[in-house]
């Protein structure tokens, strides 16, 4: 299915566009205003109209039809299983913060499932996002919780991003850490600590993962990798030049999906999430910047689920 061309969008769009970009995006009305190409009235009235109409209560309660389009066509393009497509924030906005409710909206059905489940989570900002996003009071005991890579910065300390214990705080499930280095320094050590009894334990539990949650890092020169420190600049370059555009739980891949073998995949600890799973593997991710790392996680199914925003989703098909 093709997303239609200028969809002419019904009031409830206008003012669930509106009361997202205020309520979440922090646009003034005058921004909202300049966004949606309507006087600053209007834009007034329809975040009065979003909040009196209930289309908006901290989460986006009323999906627009572009981008339940999108969703669509990203389904049908790359044979997906979920898709989810949030507003964007405009111009400048945080793609993280676009995408957080919609993400922790995913995450929350699977946990409110009575069967129990193992479920398997990746680290960054977009995951830690989308934990800190969900509604409060969640009890999801049933379920297991285990990360996919290892939550041991290079200097020893804890990796910040890390978020399988911040989502088992809060919905008060059992977890499992993946007890080593995110990156180790070398080949060896990094199979000496997957030579543990404990870390095999927890590998096993991560390979029989019933859905997946990850991220989605760019390998670009604001790879998330390099900014952390869990790369030096020649290893990026490294890697650059063998056509590396993205990374999945620390893994990283070509533009067609194809794990490298080389640079930081040789000591990059954890579960690598293998392409074409047969249960749900669902990619957080949105920004200009990930749009080749998305299209190569698609591509390989690496990913077979996406919570993306409306710019991501466009450039996608593009």
């Amino acid at each position: 299915m093709t997303p239609r061309i200028d969809p002419e969008p019904s009031l409830h769009d206008e003012a669930a566009r509106a009361g997202w970009l205020y309520y979440v995006g922090g646009l003034t009305q005058d921004q909202i205003a300049r966004e949606l190409g309507v006087s600053r009235q209007r834009a007034q009235r329809l975040v009065s109209r979003a909040v009196a109409e209930g289309l908006i209560h901290v989460r986006l309660n009323h999906r627009i039809g572009v981008c339940l389009d999108l969703e669509q066509a990203l389904t049908d393009r790359f044979g997906l299983t979920r898709c989810r497509v949030a507003p964007g924030l405009g111009a400048g906005g945080d793609a993280v913060r676009a995408i957080a409710s919609a993400a922790a909206g995913e995450l929350e059905r699977f946990l409110r499932m009575e069967e129990p489940s193992v479920v398997a989570v990746g680290t960054g900002r977009a995951l830690r996002g989308m934990v800190d996003a969900m509604e409060d009071g969640i009890e999801a005991g049933q379920h297991r919780l285990v990360s996919l890579i290892g939550n041991i910065a290079p200097d020893g300390s804890a990796s910040f991003f890390d978020v399988v214990m911040r989502l088992a705080d809060k919905v008060h499930a059992p977890h499992y850490p993946m007890p080593v280095p995110v990156i180790s320094p070398t080949p060896e050590e990094n199979a000496a600590f997957h030579a543990l009894p404990p870390v095999r334990k927890v590998v096993d539990l991560a390979r029989k993962a019933d859905v997946v949650f990850v991220g989605v890092g760019q390998m670009s020169n604001d790879a998330p990798l390099l900014k952390d420190g869990f790369v030096s600049r020649a290893e990026l370059d490294e890697m650059q030049a063998a056509g590396a555009v993205g990374e999945v739980a620390g893994w990283v891949f070509d533009a067609q999906g194809q794990y490298l073998d080389l640079g930081t995949n040789r000591r990059t600890g954890g579960v690598r999430v293998e392409p074409g799973l047969d249960r749900p593997s669902i990619g957080i991710a949105a920004g200009e910047t990930k749009v080749s790392a998305i299209r190569g996680a698609l591509l390989a199914r690496i990913v077979n689920g996406l919570v993306t925003d409306e710019p991501t989703a466009r450039a996608l098909l593009a």
